[in-house]
């Protein structure tokens, strides 16, 4: 069985493809994670619009932990998120209403994984359409 050190949950928008790799690069982890792309990243796997998609995720996750000894959870949401607005609904899409959606998505997701995963540790981070990273 081959080690990885973190599974990494992103959304499958091409715009930040390139960002994911290259801060998985400079954190010396090219190579040591496995991969779990998604629309939405984490608003996918924990809004309820997308509520057919969750137990994928955790069913990947668990064997991801069995298969490849994952200990960590990195997760990459984005600005201008597709799945965000679809989230949002009918209400006008705002940066304001999008960040609340992503704040959610990031806290609804760490509370599952410490019930699921008590010992799997997570990071959350936000990319702007400026390519800037910032943990959330």
């Amino acid at each position: 069985m081959k080690k990885y050190k973190a599974l990494v949950l992103s959304c499958m928008d091409p715009r930040f493809q390139h960002l994911v790799y290259e801060k998985l690069k400079k954190k010396k982890l090219a190579k040591k994670y496995s991969a779990f792309t998604i629309a939405g990243a984490a608003v996918g796997v924990t809004h309820v619009k997308f509520k057919k998609w969750h137990k994928t995720f955790y069913d990947n996750l668990s064997t991801s932990i069995k298969l490849h000894g994952i200990q960590k959870l990195i997760v990459m949401n984005h600005e201008d998120c597709g799945a965000a607005k679809i989230a949002n609904g009918k209400k006008e899409f705002t940066l304001s209403n999008e960040k609340k959606i992503h704040q959610n998505s990031f806290s609804n997701l760490k509370k599952n994984i410490k019930r699921k995963f008590p010992k799997l540790k997570t990071e959350f981070n936000f990319i702007s359409l400026n390519g800037k990273i910032n943990k959330f």
